[in-house]
């Protein structure tokens, strides 16, 4: 069997395993967040903490709640890794330094994972499982938190109780992330990745220097990291390595680990909002734009241009020979349509226009299914602006789910939308119009212009994969990568809360001949349209400088 044809059977088999668990898994989640049951352990750790889980919060409360947990995420990573070196375990290394700690603490609490270091050159097992693992879960589990509380404000009315933060990220911890990261470590260890905490070992020599590894709870990470679109890796070659992604299908595992949550949480915006149709619309969106992007990257991928190509059959470079291009394209763009981040190929390898695909599915917002909880309140701020412009059409008033769109959830949608581009192209151009970011270039020219405009892309956008060619350990990357991932995570889930808030206090309104169906195709397709333009016209000339100028030379 050819490539292609093998790229396409993968794609199928992953969309029907996706299809086969999205509604229990979905159902189950909705069942979670909407149970006044706490287990026993659930209760524990809310009177360790101090909280009273029944309590209901306004959304200035839950906002609370969020910053004040993570802040404290932020704090407790950052101090471990000045105190690796003291630390049992930790394999030799020495402390991280003050911007790299910072970076670091920043990325993982952010959900972001980009790492500007080498993991096996400079955390132990302490750090990597005690401060990166735990943040792997509680970072997901905060986004799945702020995407139920924007569900419940379109589902309650005339009240401003948003539910209870401490609980939805206790239930999305203890009862979701948990479970599903201890089946996927067990089946990554039977594929071959490592679990233990061995230390470091020569295992030979190459070109006259000793050839060292070391081990680590990899498969344990590697599941939470998937599983949570996290996407920090054990290793600096990430999922590209034999003791994270051993065989091909691990390869495919860990696509459907990093989709089946974002996927699956469309079945329980559905059930919480009472009408399983929104969200399989929701899903149709989705689904017709990860399709178009995993087309357009094998095509690009796949077709031959110059005789190196032609030679090698696709464009072979940076990918990894375990999986081949299909693999890498359908995994590169399920990371970044996602805010995973993980990779099993180097985006600076591929062609000029597969690199700006990778670009792009970040520049949507990570929409399509999107990061766990993120995606999920992402496209619904999308259907807001959707609705909105369906309403200036037709001159009625946008309606979504029975409640009014007015211009105080306009502007609150309209500043979500445009806090993310603003960070990229601000940082961005900073970043090239001054001497020193500019040293940390690899390539000249629109190559090395991506470089920079995806490494900024992807912090605001908490995503945390890389060109590769881009030096980002200078105290000048490290603090303003770490200053754009804090921002572009929280200044958002602000307005996604105020948002909330507002809805819920509405009254309902009735449905009338004139409602807008966002249940029909007609509806989806409208929200398809809007995710693209939104973005085509924020974009358009950075990404013409970028890597469409490098496609089109």
């Amino acid at each position: 069997m050819g490539p292609v044809p093998a790229a396409v059977l993968q794609s199928l088999a992953l969309v029907g395993v996706l299809a086969l668990v999205h509604v229990p898994l979905g159902s189950y989640m909705a069942r979670v967040y909407s149970t006044d049951r706490h287990w026993r352990a659930e209760r524990w750790v809310y009177r360790s903490i101090g909280v009273n889980p029944d309590t209901q919060m306004h959304w200035p409360a839950y906002l609370r709640g969020v910053l004040a947990f993570s802040t404290a995420g932020v704090l407790f990573l950052y101090l471990l890794q000045r105190v690796q070196g003291v630390l049992p375990g930790s394999l030799g290394f020495s402390s991280v330094n003050p911007a790299q700690s910072f970076n670091t603490a920043a990325s993982f609490v952010t959900n972001t994972n980009w790492q500007s270091y080498y993991g096996e050159q400079t955390m132990g097992h302490v750090v990597q499982t005690a401060g990166l693992a735990v943040q792997n879960f509680l970072s997901a589990a905060v986004g799945m938190a702020v995407a139920v509380a924007l569900v419940r404000g379109f589902a309650r009315v005339r009240t401003g109780d948003l539910g209870n933060f401490w609980a939805d990220l206790v239930r999305g911890t203890l009862r979701i992330l948990l479970p599903l990261a201890v089946v996927a470590a067990v089946v990554l260890v039977a594929c071959g990745a490592i679990q233990n905490f061995s230390g470091i070992h020569e295992v030979g020599q190459f070109a006259g220097s000793s050839q060292q590894w070391g081990g680590g709870a990899v498969a344990s990470q590697e599941a939470i990291k998937e599983l949570g679109t996290n996407g920090g890796g054990y290793f600096n070659a990430n999922s590209a390595h034999p003791y994270e992604n051993p065989t091909p299908f691990s390869d495919l595992f860990e696509v459907f680990l990093l989709l089946v949550i974002p996927v699956a949480m469309t079945r329980t915006f559905g059930v919480l909002v009472g009408s399983v149709r929104q969200g399989y619309a929701i899903l149709a969106t989705m689904a017709v734009i990860w399709v178009g992007f995993v087309a357009l990257m094998m095509w690009t991928e796949f077709t031959h241009q110059g005789p190196a190509l032609e030679a090698a059959g696709a464009s072979t470079e940076g990918a990894e020979v375990r999986f081949g291009v299909g693999g890498s394209s359908v995994f590169g763009v399920s990371t970044t349509l996602t805010s995973t981040g993980a990779v099993n190929s180097f985006f600076s390898s591929f062609t000029g226009l597969g690199g700006g695909i990778a670009l792009l599915g970040m520049m949507l917002g990570e929409v399509a299914p999107g990061g766990t909880g993120s995606g999920l309140y992402g496209i619904l701020i999308v259907a807001v602006i959707a609705v909105f412009i369906a309403g200036l059409m037709v001159g009625r008033t946008p309606e979504y789910l029975g409640k009014k769109i007015g211009a105080r959830e306009i502007k609150l949608a309209a500043c979500y939308i445009l806090i993310t581009p603003a960070l990229v192209l601000v940082f961005a151009a900073v970043a090239m119009a001054l001497p020193t970011p500019r040293h940390s270039l690899l390539n000249p020219g629109a190559h090395g212009f991506s470089e920079v405009l995806y490494a900024y892309t992807s912090a605001a956008n908490n995503n945390g994969s890389a060109f590769a060619g881009l030096n980002a350990n200078t105290d000048w990357f490290n603090t303003t990568t770490g200053l754009v991932m804090l921002l572009g995570r929280f200044l958002p889930m602000v307005f996604v809360l105020a948002l909330a808030g507002s809805l819920a206090g509405q009254k309902p309104v009735p449905v009338t001949a004139g409602t807008l169906r966002t249940e029909k195709p007609l509806f989806a397709g409208l929200l398809v349209g809007a995710v693209l333009i939104i973005t085509g016209l924020t974009y358009f000339p950075a990404l013409a400088l970028g890597p469409l100028a490098e496609g089109l030379a």
